[in-house]
């Protein structure tokens, strides 16, 4: 089993920042990769950005050059780095891990970019 608890999220306005982070516990040496979901109201969950074990990123297009996925093994924690923030990337945000058999996912945590 893989536990994972996100926090970071909050209100920011239209151009700030902010950044989320994803705890990982237990069989966390099974993961082999990770990743950040969204979902808005009244649309489908989709993948933000995701990293492998060995350090591959990709991101989808709406926003690459202003999201940046990273992690520090020694903390067993996944970040998101987001900057220029819109109002379309508000969400709940899901951190999400997958090892050979299955996904884990974390509670999500709220993203509301607005003036």
């Amino acid at each position: 089993q893989v536990q994972l608890v996100e926090s970071g999220g909050g209100l920011v306005q239209p151009g700030g920042s902010l950044r989320l982070s994803c705890a990982a516990s237990g069989s966390i040496f099974s993961i082999n990769s990770m990743g950040w979901y969204r979902q808005a109201p009244g649309k489908q969950r989709e993948l933000v950005a995701a990293i492998t074990s060995g350090g591959s990123t990709n991101y989808i297009d709406s926003v690459k050059g202003r999201f940046t996925i990273s992690r520090d093994n020694a903390k067993n924690t996944l970040y998101l780095q987001m900057n220029s923030l819109k109002p379309e990337d508000t969400a709940v945000y899901y951190c999400q891990a997958s090892n050979t058999w299955r996904g884990y996912w974390g509670q999500g945590t709220q993203v509301t970019v607005s003036s």
